[in-house]
């Protein structure tokens, strides 16, 4: 009996030996957990103002490539909204056809925060209101600039703009403004002022008081430099990749990296296809067109959006498919940039609704996909922080607190 009660307790005891070891956590779990541990943000998306009304907004799943739904589904905690114009005639006419411009997409980010969304979206305009609003829950809106053209000649709309939201700016964007040189003086070697303006010289003055981060995404690499120089601040590249991997005006060449760790900034890698594979990008897109063309003639449609899903499905498909630039590519250009820098300069956007988007990246709901990318890497969970916006928030907060001291 004694032998039986015995080899009871044994058989009990490694029962519950068994039933309390731990199943190891796979890959896809762990990415998932610090997916959703930490703060996502992703500081460049575009949009419309067509997609801020009470009928038609960011509380549906639109075709678009982000929305509240998507921001959902990928786990993207944080969205910058960008308050884009495009590059006009310097002159006073030109000014206030973008100032009207600029000011319809800062009052369709207040109604969508405000008016449509309230109680699904907030507006951050510190890194304490980022963490407040995530902790309830809620998604973060956060909004900056791509383009100071619409300011014209008056520094004082700076204030104006900070007042609105604003929390970084980028001097100029595809052409040269009143402020500064763009990159995309590279392609004739022309430049307007070979950097900065006087009134550039003065606007990198102002965003310091004020507190708005200076964005060198678009500036051409002596504006940029001459920004570093005068800047009391760190500043940003807020959707920008590595010039070494992709020689491409819009990235930053090894010298302008070096640079920003030593201002103590953040570059902002971005999905945007052509400055991460120019080669594959332009070889992927040739391949599409051809299908296209296929698709149309095939079954006779003229409905750009479904010959352009049918494509896409039967490229899926095909084994001779040439592949896209995808999440791997993306993630090159970070590795390649901690290893430069340090992984405390470098960040992540998508530049969504403006020509961003890659392969696993397409839209907002697979935002996960690149919290995956780098836990197969082996990114620690802390680094992993980093990259998805501590950087970032760190960057917000010492700009902000030089504009104390100011």
């Amino acid at each position: 009996m004694k032998h039986l009660v015995g080899l009871l307790c044994t058989l009990t005891f490694f029962s519950c030996k068994e039933k309390t070891e731990k199943i190891p956590e796979s890959l896809e779990d762990k990415a998932m957990r610090i997916h959703n541990s930490v703060i996502t943000i992703d500081t460049h998306d575009d949009f419309t103002v067509a997609n801020f009304t009470d009928s038609i907004n960011y509380t549906q799943k639109l075709d678009n490539q982000l929305n509240l739904p998507k921001m959902d589904l990928g786990g993207l905690d944080v969205s910058w909204l960008i308050v884009y114009t495009g590059q006009g005639e310097l002159n006073k006419e030109g000014y206030a056809k973008a100032k009207e411009n600029a000011m319809a997409k800062f009052d369709a980010i207040h109604r969508l925060c405000e008016d449509y969304a309230p109680d699904q979206i907030e507006l951050a305009l510190t890194s304490e209101d980022v963490r407040r609003i995530t902790k309830s829950g809620k998604k973060v809106a956060m909004i900056g600039v791509e383009n100071a053209y619409p300011m014209g000649e008056d520094l004082s709309e700076f204030e104006n703009y900070y007042n609105l939201g604003a929390r970084y700016i980028s001097l100029s964007h595809n052409g040269h403004s009143q402020f500064c040189d763009s990159n995309t003086g590279e392609e004739d070697g022309k430049w307007l002022h070979n950097g900065l303006s006087e009134l550039g010289k003065k606007a990198v003055a102002e965003m310091n008081r004020l507190g708005i981060m200076i964005d060198v995404s678009h500036p051409s690499k002596e504006s940029m430099k001459q920004m570093i120089a005068l800047s009391k601040a760190p500043i940003i590249a807020s959707h920008s990749s590595a010039r070494a991997l992709c020689n491409h005006s819009r990235n930053l060449d090894d010298e302008q990296l070096l640079l920003m760790k030593e201002n103590g900034g953040v570059v902002q890698t971005v999905a945007f296809a052509s400055y991460l594979n120019t080669e594959k990008s332009e070889a992927r897109a040739a391949y599409m067109r051809k299908l296209y063309d296929e698709v149309a003639d095939s079954l006779g449609l003229e409905n750009h959006k479904e010959i352009r899903k049918i494509a896409k499905e039967l490229a899926a498909k095909r084994e001779d498919a040439v592949l896209g630039v995808a999440v791997s590519d993306f993630v090159d250009h970070i590795d390649y940039m901690v290893n430069l820098i340090g992984v405390d300069h470098v960040g992540i956007s998508s530049d969504f609704d403006g020509g961003g988007g890659i392969e696993g990246w397409q839209d907002a709901s697979e935002t996960f996909n690149v919290t995956l990318e780098l836990v197969k890497r082996n990114y620690s969970e802390e680094d992993i922080e980093k990259l998805w916006g501590g950087n970032l928030l760190r960057v917000l907060d010492k700009v902000q607190e030089v504009a104390n001291t100011l």
